[in-house]
């Protein structure tokens, strides 16, 4: 009983406070905060400063700046505009045409930003215009770009494997490297849904009228260079041991300036920009890992983890019913609160559970980020969703039923990941400390 008062108070904090006009890193300090107050003698100001301190006094949160940099410079460049041309040529070539580059290109670009809104969005402003020419699938469209986004945070690297590592205290570098083949293998089954719709539907992705001559295949290779030297310097780098992902970090930032100056895509006043977006969303991001990490300490003291941990193995539940559970409660949580916030909500308590049922916390990482993927492609506050809203003037439904065949297939590949979770743990294990 004890539990049950103790963690509904604290389920009845983050919601009135999650759902004001706080913000979120606010809203968790302050449920921390009074959940100590309430059932507690502990001093809470001296636990906020010294919570704050530590969170923060982590080298592995220097990525997070970095990363989103680069993002901003490559998004506020050429380099994703030549990215698609590069890409044209060749997807003639199979059954869908141009909507597997809307797939491409965002697991490229997912590979260079770490972000699913700058992917989506900086894709889908491309893609979209062109293939409404074309007299694509309008619904196709919108959902294959708005869902191939969201691998922004499962293909490294990523901002949002950052903060878990962090949390979880697991490997940033094994993160990065075990969200490869997940991430590849969602596109795969992305790119296999639209071969079939097109074979069975040749109206939904009409045939190309362009003429492609040899020499635009030869100058695709130059306009697909920069991102492809870009992500083989910052995932080779970490994967053979030569930097950590923060070194890596920096390594992306000076690649993309570099580039983005030789293609003088950049202007000073794009420059300023991108510093000042940058500041922006790291304030935020580390804010929120700041209030998560005080709640979850506070969470440690009332040993809520702890009990409800036990209560769930006195259940006797099966890993496959518990994977089930987590998978519809993750959901739920994806459908009203922001991915970065669901982690550092969620994991102190569910990652003990987990490693009672013998999961490796490397694969839950991955797991639980597939789910944040399909986050934003869910209403009513799903990112991609506003985000493909404010590109083509659809409403929300229009654009969430044009990505619910996606979010299945999602559900599907995460339930493959189960059965076979070496498609996460093989590369990491392969990696050089």
């Amino acid at each position: 009983m004890e539990l049950i008062i103790e963690s509904l108070t604290i389920i009845f904090l983050i919601i009135i406070f999650l759902g004001s006009s706080l913000w979120i890193g606010i809203g968790l300090y302050l449920t921390g905060l009074f959940s100590l107050l309430f059932f507690t003698n502990m001093p809470v100001g001296k636990l906020l400063a010294t919570v704050t301190w530590n969170s923060l006094n982590s080298a592995s949160l220097m990525a997070v700046p970095l990363f989103i940099f680069m993002g901003e410079i490559l998004i506020r460049s050429n380099l994703s505009k030549n990215l698609f041309k590069g890409l044209f040529p060749w997807m003639r070539l199979i059954p869908g045409g141009l909507i597997h580059i809307n797939i491409i290109a965002c697991t490229i670009f997912a590979a260079i930003t770490g972000s699913t809104s700058a992917t989506a969005a900086t894709v889908g402003k491309i893609t979209i215009p062109e293939l409404e020419a074309r007299k694509y699938d309008k619904k196709l469209s919108i959902g294959s770009v708005a869902s191939a986004g969201t691998l922004g945070i499962l293909i490294p690297p990523s901002l949002t494997m950052v903060v878990y590592g962090v949390i979880a205290n697991e490997s940033i570098g094994q993160l990065f490297i075990g969200g490869i083949f997940p991430g590849l293998l969602i596109a795969l089954t992305f790119s296999i849904y639209i071969i079939m719709i097109s074979i069975f539907n040749p109206h939904l992705t009409p045939t190309f009228i362009e003429k492609i001559r040899f020499i635009d295949y030869l100058s695709s290779f130059v306009q697909i260079f920069p991102v492809s030297f870009l992500i083989l310097s910052i995932l080779g780098s970490i994967y053979l041991g030569w930097a950590t992902p923060s070194e890596a970090a920096a390594v992306g930032v000076a690649v993309s300036l570099v580039f983005a100056l030789l293609s003088k895509g950049i202007t000073v006043n794009e420059f300023i920009k991108a510093l000042k977006n940058t500041i922006k969303t790291s304030s935020m991001i580390l804010l929120i890992i700041c209030g998560a990490s005080y709640l979850s300490v506070a969470l440690g003291y009332l040993a809520i983890p702890y009990r409800l941990s036990n209560y769930i193995a006195s259940l006797d539940l099966t890993p496959f019913v518990l994977i089930l559970i987590l998978m519809l409660v993750y959901v739920i949580l994806g459908c009203f609160i922001d991915g970065i916030s669901i982690i550092v909500m969620t994991c102190p308590i569910v990652l003990p559970i987990i490693k009672l049922y013998g999961f490796d916390s490397l694969w839950f990482g991955i797991f639980v980020i597939i789910l944040i993927c399909i986050s934003n492609i869910t209403p009513p506050l799903g990112f991609n969703l506003f985000i493909l809203m404010g590109i083509t003037n659809e409403d929300l439904w229009f654009v969430a039923r044009a990505c619910l065949p996606f979010v299945i297939i999602m559900l599907i590949d995460i339930v493959i990941l189960y059965f076979f979770p070496t498609i996460v743990t093989f590369l990491p294990r392969l990696m050089i400390h």
